[in-house]
Parts: structure tokens; sequence; C-alpha cells
């Protein structure tokens, strides 16, 4: 079980992770030095608004880089080969008969960093996630919102296809 810190990925949403934390290190960090030397050139520092943008533009990326690397550390691959079809994880996609407004639902079950609503890829700590997860095809799964309890029966259960790969 993981702890406080650690969180659940697919190889794709690590890979994200890792991509932003180097783009960030190797080359936003030196546009930002760079920026800040240009800054300097304006003349005095206690009056100068590019200079000031750009230093807190440099903190904005630091901090950015810090959290990355927190997440990349403490993170936790699902191999989605491994994923038993038959019991809703992360990495599952998961099709649902709403009951309350009868219609079909399908979701992408990820780790709560690679939430996408639009893309119907929701997470495993959010409500719906919550009460998928660990369910098979067949079964029932009520869901408590602030809006009330409602129920989603559950059609199937498949391993999400990495379109990448």
């Amino acid at each position: 079980m993981a702890t406080t810190n650690q969180m659940y990925y697919t190889q794709e949403g690590y890979d994200e992770l890792v991509n932003e934390l180097n783009y960030l290190k190797n080359t936003r960090r030196a546009e930002v030095v760079h920026d800040i030397e240009v800054a300097r050139g304006f003349g005095d520092l206690s009056e100068n608004a590019e200079y000031d943008e750009a230093r807190t533009e440099q903190a904005r990326v630091e901090a950015r880089i810090k959290e990355l690397e927190e997440k990349v550390r403490n993170a936790i691959i699902i191999d989605e080969k491994t994923i038993d079809t038959n019991v809703i994880s992360v990495g599952s996609t998961v099709k649902v008969f709403d009951r309350d407004i009868e219609e079909e639902e399908e979701y992408i079950i990820v780790g709560s960093n690679e939430v996408a609503p639009s893309a119907h890829r929701i997470s495993d700590l959010s409500p719906i996630g919550r009460a998928l997860m660990g369910k098979h095809a067949g079964e029932v799964a009520v869901i408590d919102s602030p809006g009330g309890s409602f129920e989603m029966e559950i059609i199937s259960v498949v391993r999400t296809k990495n379109e990448k790969a």
C-alpha cells in the first residue's frame, strides 16, 4: 500500500512527469537565468519590473522542479500488462451504466496526477474511482457524492490500451 507521499501512475503518466521535469531543468531553467541577466542590464534593480518578473518566474520554475522531483521519487508505476482485467484498478478502462441518468459511460481509472475529465480519465481517489476500485463486471458500485448517492452497474473491465505502444 502507498504511503502518504506515494502516488500511482501509469507508465504514460510517469513519462509525462519525467519529460516535464527534464524540460524545466534542462531548458526552462537556463531560459529564466538568461532573462534575469538581460533584465539586470536595464539598470536599477529596485525599480526594474523585468528583473522582478524574471525572478518571480525563476521561483515558480524552481518550485515546480522541486514538486516534480518529489512526485518522481515517490511514484509507483502500475505495470499495465499485469493488471487483472477482472478487477477494476488504476490502468483499467471501465464501462458502466449509470442507473440514475440511465446512460452508459466509459472511464479510464488513473492516478490522481493524470486526471483529464474531458478524456474520461478519472482518479482512483475521486468519488466514482474510489467506488469502482476493486469491483468486477456485473457488480454495482454505490457512489457517494455531494449531491447524494447513485448507483453504477459495471458492464465491463479491460486493461487500458496505451496509444503510444
